[in-house]
């Protein structure tokens, strides 16, 4: 009776780094509308649509750091509720 080796429970440590991708194809007037930062790049999108994005990638940063995290390390369940929360209505 053989038995394999169990590895220790850890928490999976962050590999590399993390960013936010924001893509939209609603635009018909031509435009290409590109906005990229340290951790995000959006693509796309009507004028509206794009600054939605945009709004939206900005405040989710800010809370970030208004809670002391970094998008690396951030819990994916916690970052969705930023980013639900930072999105304009």
């Amino acid at each position: 009776m053989s038995s394999k080796p169990t590895k220790p429970n850890r928490k999976r440590q962050p590999k590399g780094k993390a960013g936010l991708l924001g893509l939209a194809f609603d635009h018909d007037d031509g435009h290409k509308r590109v906005t990229s930062g340290d951790q995000f790049l959006l693509v796309g999108g009507s004028q509206e649509r794009h600054e939605h994005m945009t709004e939206t990638v900005l405040k989710t940063f800010e809370e970030l750091k208004r809670r002391d995290k970094r998008l690396e390390t951030v819990d994916p369940r916690e970052l969705e509720e930023i980013l639900q929360k930072s999105t304009p209505h």
